[in-house]
């Protein structure tokens, strides 16, 4: 097993909503989960996750939900939202400490760089549309789940998707155990590549289902949304050069329409 720490891939300009979504997603893990109760947490996760069937079907049915799973719920309506909102909200739920933390060190590591490229603006719709394709996939393949999908992982993929095109040969530090625990630089295509084909692996095995608890299929989706995209947008020109052989850096081309 491994995790990214870091990359040597420096962005140009300040990366603010980068930070922006991290320090977002965090003040509400904080509000929805860590100082929330655990039947409060839940009913959170119940009205602002996105439960494929409420969409598929344009059916509220969070509540009836949470009448079956929590003992003694009362719906006062203080949570009730539009459906159509739940694709948003359930980007900036998580399920834990190392729920959430994973994912923001993945934004963190990766993100700067695609905001870099994109800009302010259009990098935030990228990340937004990018979430909103992983549940997209998901949905397709889970149309009738009444299990909430929460979490930002479908987003995150959908920068990974991103980087894998633009920086391929950009390095990232990997932090590794098996027998022993060590530490190496990878080439960004191998360590993205590997967490594509994992996703891709479980979620044949989970069919769309929340296997384990993670939504295997909602990652594949978005990486594949972050992938095509940049693979459609960047042309031998408009890509960043970004490293040679020698690692010095190359002039950073901005994207052209």
């Amino acid at each position: 097993m491994f995790l990214p720490l870091k990359d040597d891939n420096p962005a140009v300009r300040t990366p603010y909503v980068t930070i922006g979504i991290i320090v977002l997603n965090g003040l509400i893990y904080l509000i929805t989960d860590l100082f929330a109760s655990g039947v409060q947490s839940h009913l959170y996760s119940l009205k602002l996750g996105l439960i494929p069937y409420e969409i598929t079907h344009f059916e509220e049915i969070s509540s009836l939900v949470a009448q079956q799973s929590v003992r003694g719920y009362f719906d006062n309506g203080n949570l009730s939202i539009p459906i159509l909102l739940t694709p948003f909200t359930s980007m900036f739920m998580h399920a834990g400490f190392m729920h959430v933390a994973g994912n923001m060190l993945f934004l963190w590591i990766y993100g700067n760089n695609i905001e870099d490229y994109f800009g302010h603006v259009r990098f935030l719709l990228f990340y937004l549309v990018g979430g909103l394709a992983a549940s997209g996939l998901y949905i397709a393949f889970s149309a009738n789940s009444p299990i909430p999908l929460i979490g930002a992982s479908g987003a995150v993929s959908a920068v990974l998707g991103a980087y894998f095109i633009l920086y391929p040969r950009a390095k990232v530090m990997i932090v590794y155990w098996f027998f022993f625990i060590g530490t190496t630089w990878l080439p960004a295509r191998w360590v993205l590549g590997f967490y594509f084909v994992v996703q891709v692996f479980y979620s044949v095995g989970s069919f769309g289902s929340q296997g384990g608890g993670v939504a295997y299929l909602a990652h594949v989706g978005g990486f594949l949304f972050g992938w095509t995209l940049l693979k459609l947008l960047v042309t031998k020109r408009g890509g960043p050069q970004n490293f040679n052989d020698g690692g010095d850096r190359y002039q950073v081309y901005r994207m052209k329409y």
